[in-house]
């Protein structure tokens, strides 16, 4: 077996083990809250009172035009010093909460926006109440179109994850650097860390792929709560 071959096999375990234990759970996490905390800040800034929606618009200003990576450092780095101590997965997981959080509002925003006011008023005409035209009304229609933007989110933010790696948390890439100052092999783990996200990207964008057939075939609408 070539040495090239061995190497990567030897160091497929290792990089596997820390995708599944750090980086998946990670991006789990940070695209749940992140969703959530988008789905809060796209309300508040469509729906909310003037302070409200100008809080949420500074919130999005800040997130979106700063680099995730110094976003990583100040809460990992630069909190301590005003005395809040975080782990490092904790930090990651705020800051990548953070981020997902400011775009997916500005998608979710967008189409929320989109549906017609005479989709509200014909809510309202039947007796609904503002969350319920939202909840039975809007949102199901809003789920086909935020379904392709909202995916890509999280297929960026897999890749994204490997920043994680600059506030000590022991996720695949960080794994792949550890490999690295063991083996003097940069070119061959760097690669594999590679191809290991290339094929969670690659089977995260063929299930999108088929959820939007899904939603096309229904029509894009879901089964309204009763």
């Amino acid at each position: 077996m070539p040495h090239w071959l061995e190497l990567m096999v030897e160091s497929l375990v290792p990089l596997l083990w820390a995708g599944l234990i750090f980086t998946v759970p990670l991006t789990l996490l940070s695209f749940t809250f992140g969703l959530a905390l988008g789905f809060l800040t796209a309300l508040a800034r469509l729906f909310g009172p003037a302070p409200v929606s100008a809080i949420a618009r500074f919130y999005v200003w800040i997130i979106r035009g700063t680099p995730l990576l110094v976003q990583l450092f100040v809460i990992f780095y630069g909190l301590p010093s005003v005395g809040i101590l975080l782990d490092a997965f904790p930090a990651a997981l705020i800051g990548f909460t953070l981020n997902v959080g400011a775009y997916t509002s500005e998608i979710l925003r967008a189409v929320i926006a989109s549906i017609p006011k005479g989709q509200w008023e014909a809510s309202y005409s039947i007796g609904m109440t503002w969350s319920q035209a939202l909840r039975r009304t809007v949102l199901p229609q809003a789920a086909r179109v935020a379904v392709p933007p909202l995916s890509n989110t999280f297929i960026s933010l897999v890749k994204d994850t490997s920043l994680a790696a600059a506030v000590t948390v022991p996720e695949l890439f960080q794994a792949a650097q550890r490999i690295v100052a063991t083996t003097y092999e940069p070119l061959i783990i760097y690669i594999e860390a590679a191809l290991i996200y290339l094929a969670l990207s690659s089977v995260l964008s063929v299930l999108q792929e088929r959820l939007e057939r899904h939603l096309s075939r229904s029509g894009g609408y879901l089964e309204p709560a009763t």
